[in-house]
C-alpha cells in the first residue's frame, strides 16, 4: 500500500514566487522584459556571427554557441515562470519537469565546456600568437563545439534517467520556480543517494576539468601579459580577454554558491535567478558593448539592411 501511495505524485506545484502575490504584476513585467531582451540579444548575436564572415573565427564560433545555449536555458525556464504568475494551480507534470531540467542541464553543462574552450582560445592567441591559426583551426573549433554538445547531452540524460527512479510521496510542492535537481531530492521519498553519487561521479569531474582549464589558461595569460614591456601592448592583450574573464567570473561565482550541502535550500531561488535568468541576459552585452569587431559587424549589417530597404522601396515606386 505504501508503494502505491508513493507512485501517486505525478505532478508538482512550483511555489517559488507564490509568497508575494501583490508583486506578481511587477514581477511578470520584469521577467517578460528580461526574457525578450535575452532572446533578442542572444539570437541576434548568433545571427550576426552566422552572416558576417569576419566573425567566422574560433572565438566567435564558441561565442555563438554560448549565446545559443543561453537562449536554450532562458526558453526552458522563463516561459513557465511567466505562465505561473497568473496560474491558479502552478502545476507542472513529472515529464514536463524532467524535460525542463534536461534542457537546463544541457545548457549549463555546455556553457562550462564552451567557457573553458574560449579560455584556451585566448591562451593560444596571447601566449602563442604565431601558432594560433595552426593550433586553433576552424575544424578543431567545430570539433570542440560538437564534443561539448554531445558530452552535455549525455550528462543531462544520465541525470534525468536517475531522477526518474525517484518516487515522490512526502510532498508535491517544490519551493522553487522551476524543476531543479536539489529541490527534487528534498521531496523524494526514495533515498537520493545514487543520484548524489552521480553528481560526484559525472558533474564534479566536469566542473574540475573546466575550472582547471580556465584557471591554468588565465594564469599563463597573466604571466605572458606581465612580461610585455609596452604599456599599450599590455592594455591591448588585456582587452582581448577582459569580457570573457568577466563572464567566466560571474558564471563560476554562481556555480560555487550553488555547490553546497543538499539539505540547505535557503539560497536556491536567489542563486537560480542569477544563473538561469541574469547571466543569459548579461552575456550578449558583456561580449558586444566593448567589442569593436562585433560593433563594426553590427553597423555593417544594419547599413546593408538600410541600403537594401531603400533600394526595395525605390523599386516599388
Amino acid at each position: 500500500m505504501a508503494k502505491a501511495n508513493q507512485s501517486l505524485t505525478t505532478e508538482f506545484i512550483l511555489t517559488g514566487f507564490s509568497d508575494r502575490p501583490e508583486l506578481k504584476v511587477l514581477l511578470f513585467v520584469v521577467f517578460l522584459a528580461i526574457y525578450l531582451v535575452t532572446m533578442v540579444g542572444n539570437l541576434g548575436l548568433v545571427a550576426l556571427i552566422y552572416v558576417e564572415r569576419r566573425l567566422h573565427t574560433p572565438m566567435y564560433i564558441f561565442l555563438g554557441n554560448l549565446a545559443l545555449m543561453d537562449s536554450c536555458c532562458s526558453c526552458a525556464i522563463t516561459p513557465k515562470v511567466l505562465e505561473d504568475f497568473f496560474s491558479n494551480d502552478r502545476n507542472i507534470s513529472l515529464y514536463e519537469c524532467m524535460i525542463q531540467f534536461y534542457f537546463l542541464c544541457l545548457a549549463e553543462t555546455a556553457d562550462c565546456f564552451l567557457l573553458a574552450a574560449m579560455a584556451y582560445d585566448r591562451y593560444v592567441a596571447i601566449c602563442s600568437p604565431l601558432q594560433y591559426h595552426s593550433r586553433m583551426s576552424k575544424k578543431l573549433c567545430i570539433q570542440m563545439s560538437v564534443a561539448s554538445f554531445i558530452t552535455s547531452n549525455l550528462h543531462a540524460m544520465i541525470h534525468v534517467g536517475f531522477l526518474l527512479r525517484l518516487t515522490f510521496c512526502n510532498s508535491n510542492q517544490l519551493n522553487h520556480f522551476f524543476c531543479d535537481i536539489l529541490p527534487l531530492f528534498r521531496i523524494s521519498c526514495t533515498d537520493p543517494y545514487i543520484n548524489e553519487l552521480m553528481i560526484y561521479i559525472f558533474s564534479m569531474p566536469i566542473q574540475i576539468f573546466t575550472i582547471a582549464t580556465v584557471l591554468i589558461s588565465y594564469l599563463c595569460i597573466l604571466y605572458t601579459i606581465f612580461k610585455i614591456a609596452s604599456k599599450d601592448g599590455r592594455g591591448k592583450a588585456f582587452s582581448t580577454c577582459a569580457s570573457h574573464f568577466f563572464s567566466v567570473s560571474i558564471f563560476y561565482v554562481c556555480l560555487l554558491m550553488y555547490i553546497r550541502p543538499f539539505e540547505e535550500g535557503d539560497k536556491d531561488i536567489p542563486v537560480a535567478i542569477f544563473y538561469t535568468i541574469v547571466i543569459p541576459l548579461l552575456n550578449p552585452f558583456i561580449y558586444s558593448l566593448r567589442n569593436k569587431e562585433v560593433i563594426d559587424a553590427l553597423k555593417k549589417t544594419m547599413k546593408t539592411y538600410t541600403i537594401l530597404k531603400t533600394t526595395s522601396s525605390f523599386s516599388e515606386n
